[in-house]
């Protein structure tokens, strides 16, 4: 017998979801399985992958790596597929809280594919960081939205160098020892942006980053930019809507999609 998983997107943010309530994973090391199914035209490929368990303090518990193994504290795109993913399993309720490294997360279901989620309370929001990036000097601002998350304003979302410069902000000293994830973003119009985020983990760019997205609406309104609520087009080509009702509850809604599912054979992560 395989090992049955989802493959689910939010907003253009792919993951791998498992069932691990029973404890089958725990006799793969992560180190060695994670990358191997998430590396893409090998296996299945995903930006991360995300194990279901038991929780004696919520409905259920994850267990979440990014593509490298490397285990991150909060996504906000992946708990939305991960609420969504318990719904539609019988593990919760249309309303729903589960345990992360970050908090307990708090999801809603709502109409069709649209999940609600209220994020962990934000903090260490700083702006003006001027910094050396790659010889150029850069002023950016930044927010810890679960996970720590640099952030840059600019006028031309689509012609910024976003891998190169993410790179170097991820792995700047400032940052130092965990690095940070990075945005870019770019107004569209008097409460919307698009946005580019460099994800730590995947080390690369994505098409979508749902603690990101929360990172670039709580500077723009703290900015007085933008007044919630925010909405952000992302590179997958879907919104990303952010909810900012006070300091401490910032609620992130958007589309979490059940692309297929399957079983791993042993050649899909043999190799």
């Amino acid at each position: 017998m395989g090992i049955a998983f989802w493959k689910m997107s939010g907003s253009g943010n792919d993951f791998i979801i498992i069932d691990n309530r029973d404890g089958k994973m725990n006799k793969f090391d992560p180190k060695q399985f994670i990358p191997k199914i998430c590396a893409r035209s090998l296996s299945v490929g995903a930006d991360g992958v995300f194990f279901i368990e038991n929780s004696d303090e919520a409905d259920f518990q994850w267990q979440f790596f990014n593509s490298d193994a490397s285990v991150a504290e909060m996504c906000g795109n992946g708990a939305r597929c991960v609420a969504r993913y318990a719904f539609l399993n019988g593990i919760a309720g249309k309303t729903m809280r589960f345990k992360t490294l970050a908090g307990i997360i708090e999801a809603e279901i709502k109409e069709s594919v649209n999940v609600k989620v209220l994020m962990t309370k934000p903090f260490g929001y700083k702006k003006g960081i001027e910094l050396d990036v790659a010889g150029s000097k850069r002023e950016l601002s930044f927010v810890n939205t679960g996970v720590p998350h640099a952030v840059i304003l600019t006028d031309n979302v689509d012609a910024f160098d976003v891998f190169n410069t993410g790179r170097a902000v991820r792995y700047h000293e400032y940052f130092a020892p965990k690095g940070t994830n990075f945005n870019v973003y770019a107004r569209t119009g008097e409460d919307s942006f698009k946005i580019r985020t460099y994800e730590r983990g995947v080390e690369n760019e994505t098409l979508a980053c749902g603690t990101g997205s929360v990172a670039c609406a709580i500077c723009a309104v703290k900015d007085g930019i933008a007044k919630s609520p925010v909405t952000l087009r992302t590179m997958g080509g879907t919104d990303l809507k952010v909810h900012i009702e006070s300091d401490e509850k910032v609620f992130l809604e958007g589309e979490a999609r059940v692309i297929y599912t399957g079983e791993f054979t042993e050649e899909s992560y043999m190799y």
